[in-house]
């Protein structure tokens, strides 16, 4: 399996090759070269079979030769190994449509675990043939920082510096981040949103004196393998409700657009994917851009659901390389514009391609307490904000009532313990294996929203590679 850069100047590179890059040099992402394709047959074989042993069925096409059959499933048995659920991904319904799919039984309580469990121990493996040392540079609008740390703390030749929205996420998200005390682990509170956050880590790759020097990697989902391995939870619960001979529709409350994106490559691959449900808060430049074709920024707004604060979503630009005709040279001149004036209009055949399996919904703050009330209420579930949006969508999105409809419930209610408690009236409790958070000594660096800063701080703490 081959991996070409969405700007189309970049190296084409193997699995193991886009594990270690994250972003290409050319400033795109990594996508495979083309879909692997599975069978009805193949589709249908993956019912039953337990999580770590479809996970490595799904991802082995895209792996190739870089890892044997045996050594991916050793790592994804380890991976799935630590999650609270013997399921991994449980499916739970609501009614006679809708269903959740829970992705929060990892060890940070959010869905970013399903994938960064196993990035981080490919990650071990890959830097285990060489002497090569990895700096992991990251952002974070909450969930990804304390499921990356989480995965690579304490581990050998890798340094992560993760950086967070200072103010702009959740008590819990913050300290399941800062208390983590190993070595190479460095958190960075600025002064600005996720977005600038984003820019600036994105930068970093682009920045010589910084790669001259260091082997920067992201566990962002501009890395491919992270978004691979959330492939995988689409046929999980595909199979479960009946595919390949029955349609699935899928809710996702997006920020990045990583988790839907992964529903899409699902479907490239020959899962029957009724519809694709792009679900926004407030802060709803993917709906505008699908809707009606305007990608276009505006001024962040802090919500209770922080991970969806966010007006530039990178994964979007995988998508409309693949149904915009694969043109890498158009591409990387439109997202140049993009950069350059924050506003995007997207082409026809971009809005076309994009139409024939998504849709979008978004919902207010009264809309998201409405969904919380409803689940709580009606179905006996409590769920978080972010996932309360997916619901949201869900229930208003049309969908024949034959097709079922599945929300990603992306991040255990817990985490965000104000928001449920107002539109429940009770408070949710962590699950005893971090009951201990407020009680854990914290540690990070507080810095201003400016890049020089960042970057020279990366480069006095990191080890440089050979």
């Amino acid at each position: 399996m081959q991996y070409v850069s969405t700007r189309g100047s970049a190296p084409a590179l193997d699995f193991e090759g886009v594990t270690l890059a994250g972003l290409a040099s050319d400033g795109g992402l990594y996508i495979p070269a083309e879909w692997p394709r599975f069978s009805e047959a193949e589709i249908a074989a993956l019912a039953g079979l337990p999580y770590a042993q479809l996970a490595a069925r799904v991802m082995q096409p895209f792996v190739g030769d870089s890892l044997t059959p045996e050594k991916l499933l050793e790592l994804c048995e380890k991976a799935y190994g630590r999650f609270a659920h013997k399921a991994v991904t449980p499916l739970v319904q609501l009614d006679e449509q809708n269903w959740l799919l829970e992705l929060f039984h990892g060890p940070t309580l959010a869905f970013k675990d399903v994938a960064l469990q196993l990035l981080g121990l490919l990650f071990e493996e890959f830097l285990s043939r060489s002497d090569a040392r990895l700096t992991i540079v990251g952002a974070t609008s909450g969930d990804t920082g304390s499921a990356a740390i989480d995965a690579v703390a304490g581990r050998d030749r890798v340094d992560i510096f993760m950086l967070h929205p200072n103010g702009r996420v959740s008590d819990v998200q913050r300290r399941q981040m800062t208390t983590v005390l190993s070595p190479n682990v460095y958190n960075i509170a600025i002064d600005g949103s996720f977005d600038d956050a984003q820019a600036m880590v994105k930068r970093m790759f682009g920045d010589r004196a910084m790669t001259d020097r260091f082997r920067i990697s992201a566990v962002n989902s501009i890395n491919w393998a992270r978004l691979m391995a959330q492939v995988v939870y689409y046929f999980a619960v595909g199979v479960q409700l009946g595919a390949p001979h029955r349609k699935i529709a899928f809710s996702v409350p997006t920020g990045n657009f990583g988790d839907v994106f992964a529903g899409y490559v699902a479907a490239q691959m020959g899962l029957p994917v009724e519809k694709l449900i792009v679900a926004t808060n407030v802060n709803d430049i993917l709906h505008r851009a699908l809707s009606s074709g305007d990608y276009s920024t505006g001024t962040v707004t802090p919500t209770a659901a922080p991970s969806m604060d966010i007006q530039v979503s990178s994964n979007f630009e995988r998508l409309l390389f693949d149904v915009g005709g694969r043109d890498g040279v158009a591409l990387a001149e439109q997202m140049r514009g993009f950069e350059a004036t924050k506003a995007m209009q997207l082409t026809n055949q971009q809005r076309e391609g994009a139409a024939a399996l998504f849709t979008s919904a978004r919902a207010d703050p009264d809309q998201m307490t409405q969904a919380i009330r409803w689940a709580y209420e009606e179905c006996g579930e409590v769920i978080d904000p972010h996932t309360a949006i997916g619901l949201h969508a869900a229930r208003n999105a049309g969908i024949d009532p034959a097709v079922p409809v599945v929300t990603l419930a992306t991040a255990h209610p817990a985490k965000f313990r104000d928001a449920v408690e107002r539109a429940t009236g009770t408070r949710p409790t962590l699950p005893t294996r971090i009951g201990d958070l407020f009680e854990r000594e914290e540690r990070y660096a507080e810095l201003p929203g400016d890049y020089d800063a960042i970057a020279a701080y990366v480069a006095e703490h990191a080890t440089p590679n050979g």
